[in-house]
């Protein structure tokens, strides 16, 4: 089969690599529809994170071709979404909400599913089937529900948004994107999007974003402050993962407020003295998306909601290293691949 892998930073190529095949008994075989290539991938493209002939991509929909003698969810043909990380979904911590720290856990990084097909380990706790075979217009959509959709969807149940709350999110990139349409869902009053760049603030908008602040770092929580009366924001979403967006999320928050943190973040250091004197509350990490499948998949499904329009430049497979040529130059905020 065809795969992505990274060679070295800046080095993707398409290469041929070994067919999957079933490993363990609660695996599934999916042939793979689309996939997409993350912000998060961007990392070891521009060298931050180490690239050894990596194998690319965590994020996929696709058929199920094969099961294991323990899988009892699935069957083949059918029409699946899975998580960014592999979960039981049976385990204590998985029963709680957090599949993504499932005893477990592993991330599909490292499967990569920038490929025709991929085996998924503990198919029963990863995958969830959509009510049939989709329309070609709602695979986008569900492709983003993978990681995306999901996480944005947890940063904004972190920050706690809903009815009666100002929600502020910083970062413009997909996940900040996704979570401003989680806020709406969830029933937010206001929601203020930081970004100095037009067309993802369009976007912002179409999701539900009521004001646009493009100042960053202490003038952007200063303009926050401005907006809320002094206070800040109620719910503070950061999906960047700098130095600058933490600091700038943990400024922009009230006291007494939730912030959310889903940016990957690299080398934050946070003064402990800060975050005391903040009074926040705090929760973040690699999202569960797990948790929230079924629902997203449904209100998808309904077409209640139209993640999808993230994807703004759609390659086939073959032509990945443009496609992250694009992102990494900011042609594009988000690419799908198409298979």
């Amino acid at each position: 089969m065809r795969g992505v892998v990274m060679r070295t930073p800046g080095d993707v190529r398409v290469e041929e690599r070994d067919n999957p095949k079933i490993v363990e008994p609660t695996d599934a075989i999916i042939r793979l529809t689309a996939t997409c290539i993350c912000g998060s991938d961007l990392w070891p493209y521009r060298g931050v994170e180490p690239a050894d002939h990596q194998v690319m991509g965590h994020e996929y929909v696709g058929v199920v071709e094969e099961i294991g003698e323990q899988v009892t969810t699935l069957k083949p043909g059918d029409f699946v979404v899975g998580s960014f990380v592999i979960s039981d979904n049976t385990c204590e911590i998985c029963q709680a909400g957090f599949q993504s720290k499932c005893v477990h856990a592993e991330f599909v990084a490292q499967i990569g599913t920038q490929a025709e097909k991929a085996r998924i380990p503990h198919a029963d706790g990863t995958l969830v089937a959509t009510p049939g075979q989709p329309d070609d217009d709602l695979i986008p959509a569900l492709l983003a529900a993978s990681d995306v959709l999901g996480t944005g969807w947890f940063a904004a149940d972190a920050a706690q948004a809903g009815p009666g709350k100002t929600v502020a999110v910083v970062g413009d990139g997909a996940v900040g994107l996704m979570a401003i349409l989680a806020a709406r869902q969830l029933g937010a009053d206001r929601i203020i999007a930081m970004s100095r760049h037009p067309e993802r603030q369009q976007l912002a908008r179409y999701y539900g974003a009521t004001d646009i602040i493009e100042e960053r770092g202490d003038e952007g929580v200063a303009k926050i402050k401005e907006l809320t009366g002094g206070l800040g924001a109620h719910s503070v979403i950061e999906a960047v993962g700098t130095q600058e967006s933490f600091m700038q999320a943990v400024g922009a928050t009230r006291g007494g407020g939730h912030l959310g943190y889903v940016g990957v973040n690299h080398e934050v250091k946070i003064p402990g003295i800060e975050l005391f004197f903040a009074g926040i509350h705090t929760l973040g990490g690699p999202a569960p998306v797990r948790r929230y499948l079924p629902d997203l998949i449904q209100r998808i499904w309904n077409r209640e909601i139209d993640p999808g329009k993230v994807f703004d430049l759609t390659l086939p497979l073959d032509q990945a290293a443009e496609g992250y040529r694009a992102m990494h130059e900011r042609r594009a905020t988000k690419v799908l691949l198409s298979i």
